[in-house]
């Protein structure tokens, strides 16, 4: 190996090229040649002006333990190079300018950016001997997310286990409508790393889109999620991470650090099962009259508010449970010869029908009466027992009785008739279906602790 005369290392190729790592770049044009595989590249825009600033790269470079450095294309040197390129080759550059790293939303440590100029080179190596790692990732623990929170700089990666994805459980199959995520342009997501606190994780845009794509493409539920390059927020008093442009989305077995923490969450059987409800619920303490004059406001938008009533009784004159998929719990119908669900992205004809819970509860407090819908979880962690063991045991000791074509009829269970009386404090959730005054029923997502002290959630933004 040559060295130049300031100290830097200089490798010879076979053409005799002068060959330099990723960590002896310096600042200044370089007639030399770069190796490397292309880790990631996207477009990035001024959000204001909506124009192309330029296509952005992450790189990594031959060393034993690869170095990672950004690169940049510029807007009128792009349709040069967007053709050759392509995620996981290896390529060689000739002739680059290194730039100086920007200081806001940092996807790498190096303090240089490979900067494509007038003269660059760039070439795929078919069949290269040289090793390139796959891939490089920066992870923080918590508490460096939430030291770096608002700061714009740089942005990190994060790994885990999910538990929400948009308000449903991750042990349900939840069943994700595209329609409505390509609406709302985003998906939420409660992750937990290793046994961390619970942390929002908002995926915006492209990385809404390629999520939805992963998650679906999976026979079984994925529950494992890493995502790159997070910006890291305070939202409503709690850390929560946003996607960029730069984010990539990957789950269980797609890359090392997924298949190790998978199999760690094998290990840890009861992490994967530990929630903080704290986190997961945390949102603003209001009663039942606030909630309806929110509700009421033209401003008003989708969301959470925990508030602490007693059940005066169970409503009657309708069941209390439907009999769901065993596979994403929406409702089945009854076909010719077998239970057909009805959600037409499911569509599994000759299920196994699983009751599930649909109970209302009449409810008050000091300022108003209310009826909450309790569904799933939310209800069974008020009875203490699922509502398949409620109907099996009915229907041990009684006759069937059609209350329809698709659901056998049992009488309100002692489960729930006994939970009147009591006061428990309840985080309800309000849509679109309250706004526009189809209904005035509130539905239950969780059921917490009285002991659990009150939090306060801002308006949440990206």
């Amino acid at each position: 190996m040559a060295m130049k005369p300031h100290g830097k290392s200089i490798v010879s190729s076979d053409n005799d090229e002068k060959v330099i790592f990723f960590k002896d770049l310096s600042l200044g044009p370089h007639e030399a040649q770069l190796q490397f595989r292309l880790i990631h590249f996207w477009e990035a825009w001024n959000p204001l002006k909506k124009t192309l600033i330029g296509m952005e790269m992450l790189l990594i470079d031959e060393q034993v333990i690869g170095t990672v450095i950004q690169g940049f294309i510029s807007p009128g040197r792009i349709k040069k190079y967007r053709p050759e390129m392509k995620r996981g080759s290896v390529y060689k550059l000739n002739n680059f300018y290194g730039s100086r790293n920007k200081s806001l939303f940092r996807v790498a440590d190096h303090t240089v950016t490979v900067s494509f100029s007038w003269n660059s080179e760039l070439t795929v190596l078919l069949d290269c001997p040289t090793h390139f790692d796959a891939d490089s990732f920066r992870f923080h623990s918590y508490e460096e997310l939430q030291a770096n929170c608002d700061l714009k700089g740089d942005l990190y990666d994060v790994v885990g286990h999910m538990k929400l994805v948009n308000g449903q459980s991750i042990v349900e199959a939840p069943v994700l409508d595209e329609v409505e995520i390509a609406k709302a342009r985003r998906v939420l997501i409660h992750v937990q790393s290793h046994d961390g606190p619970v942390m929002k994780l908002y995926l915006w845009d492209q990385a809404a889109r390629d999520f939805c794509k992963k998650f679906k493409s999976y026979e079984g539920t994925p529950t494992v999620l890493l995502v790159t390059t997070v910006n890291t927020k305070i939202l409503g008093g709690t850390l929560a991470l946003t996607s960029m442009s730069s984010s990539h989305v990957f789950m269980d077995f797609d890359v090392q650090p997924t298949i190790d923490y998978f199999s760690w969450l094998g290990s840890n059987p009861d992490i994967a099962e530990q929630v903080n409800v704290e986190v997961v619920t945390k949102c603003e303490t209001m009663t039942i009259g606030e909630i309806f004059s929110y509700i009421e406001q033209e401003s008003a938008k989708d969301a959470f508010f925990e508030c602490t009533a007693t059940i005066d009784d169970v409503v009657h004159g309708s069941s209390w449970y439907y009999t769901a998929c065993s596979g994403c719990h929406s409702k089945v119908s009854k076909g010719p010869t077998s239970l057909i669900c009805t959600n037409k992205k499911c569509g599994k004809v000759n299920v196994s029908g699983v009751p599930q819970y649909l109970s209302k509860i009449s409810v008050y407090d000091n300022s108003e009466q209310a009826v909450f819908v309790l569904l799933g979880e939310a209800c069974r962690e008020l009875t203490g027992k699922p509502a398949s063991e409620l109907v099996r045991s009915y229907f041990e000791v009684t006759l069937y009785r059609y209350i329809s074509s698709e659901t056998f009829w049992a009488p309100v269970p002692e489960a729930l008739i006994s939970t009147i009386g009591q006061k428990h404090k309840f985080c309800v959730k309000v849509t679109e279906h309250n706004f526009s005054g189809k209904t005035r029923a509130l539905t239950v997502t969780k059921i917490l602790p009285l002991d659990t002290s009150p939090a306060t959630v801002s308006s949440e933004d990206n």
